[in-house]
């Protein structure tokens, strides 16, 4: 459904939209952008200030634009540089409000995520040209304090020398699970149960695992038997500034001796779905680019898309060679389809049916808290591979 390339490419170039198309490991990005010429490097990552407000200077071997999709009032701001690369995973510690920072690429941008030790406000942002000796440009980030400033940043006199650099603490990655169906929903019934309660104690147990490590924030779109709208499932994950996205479900069978494991990703023949399902508010395109071109639109739409949808297959992979040591997999265990928690073009996402309520053995299997829990830290030990294999990939 979307245009040619190179009829794109023509009519972008008439209206002096620059377009670049990177590939980052296989995975294809596009990145369009006024101010961001191709090219456009981070070259470092400075910070000063106190625990009342801390300024972030990001280096650039020329101008960009940023677009902010969270402000730090949950402790964290996380800022998209379009068009600007990062040549590995930058990271470091933090000073005053800040707790660490990584600048890593996502979807053609190099992505700054910032950990702050609590809330925090962005203040101002601004980009500066080279001048006064400085020849090259600097994207400031001002961050002020909401609240009164933590008591492990008041400065205190000591004649002691000053200890040594801390060590970068890794910034978190953002896990969204789903618990599938909920409240007036009860999904797939069992012999003995219905499936948003095993889906939401699979999800619990999960989310334990995740945590248990201290690597992940945990999102979850539902904790307790209420029903959340589909729709409003994708929403939780983009405002979270998920980095991937879990969607668990229980099947059902028409025949019971039907069993097994798998993992649905979104389907080609989604795409169309895909692109009006995010049209409706215009919320992807707003906020991805300011170009008003259609055209480079579609293709920013098509090319993200296509690199979420080959993160997520990765991802599916890694789920069912380890579920295959706790549950048994559909003969053609990865599938796909155009489901709506799918559906948002840059968070890679997954659908993963835990077994059959519909069969006695995996409905056994599900509500054993043991085999349950079990299985759920073998998701967790598949989300960390997901998440060692992007590191390298973005480090290359």
């Amino acid at each position: 459904m979307f245009a040619s390339l190179d009829k794109v490419f023509r009519k972008a170039r008439l209206l002096c939209a620059g377009v670049a198309v990177a590939t980052l490991g296989g995975l294809a990005a596009v990145a369009v952008s006024h101010a961001a010429a191709p090219g456009v490097d981070v070259m470092g990552v400075r910070l000063g200030g106190d625990s009342t407000e801390t300024r972030l200077v990001i280096d650039l071997n020329r101008g960009a634009t940023g677009r902010v999709s969270q402000d730090g009032a949950g402790g964290r701001v996380v800022i998209s540089l379009p068009g600007v690369g990062a040549k590995a995973s930058l990271q470091g510690s933090g000073r005053g409000l800040v707790k660490a920072w990584m600048i890593d690429n996502a979807q053609g941008s190099a992505r700054l995520q910032v950990d702050l030790n609590g809330a925090g406000v962005i203040k101002r942002r601004f980009l500066l040209p080279p001048a006064d000796g400085v020849d090259h440009y600097r994207y400031v980030i001002d961050i002020a304090s909401v609240g009164p400033p933590s008591a492990t940043f008041i400065s205190r006199p000591t004649r002691r020398p000053a200890a040594p650099a801390a060590k970068p603490l890794p910034l978190k990655r953002v896990v969204v699970i789903d618990a599938g169906h909920g409240g007036r929903d009860p999904g797939a019934r069992g012999s003995k149960g219905v499936e948003k309660d095993v889906t939401l104690a699979a999800a619990l147990a999960l989310q334990a695992r995740l945590e248990r490590g201290g690597k992940y924030k945990v999102v979850m779109t539902r904790s307790t038997d209420v029903y959340v709208p589909l729709e409003n499932r994708v929403q939780i994950a983009r405002r979270a500034g998920a980095d991937l996205f879990i969607s668990l479900h229980a099947d059902a069978g028409a025949e019971t001796t039907t069993r097994g494991a798998s993992v649905y990703t979104l389907s080609e023949q989604a795409s169309g779905r895909a692109a009006r399902f995010v049209s409706k508010d215009d919320w992807f395109m707003n906020t991805s680019t300011s170009s008003g071109d259609q055209g480079v639109r579609d293709i920013l739409f098509d090319l993200t898309q296509r690199a979420t949808k080959n993160r997520s297959a990765n991802f599916a992979e890694l789920i069912l060679e380890r579920a295959d040591e706790h549950m048994p997999l559909l003969r053609r265990s990865h599938r796909d389809a155009g489901f709506v928690v799918l559906l948002a073009p840059d968070v890679p996402a997954v659908l993963l049916e835990m077994g059959f309520m519909t069969n006695v053995h995996d409905e056994a299997n599900l509500s054993d808290e043991g085999r349950r829990t079990r299985f759920m830290n073998s998701v967790g030990d598949a989300i960390d591979t997901y998440f060692q294999q992007q590191s390298q990939v973005a480090a290359r």
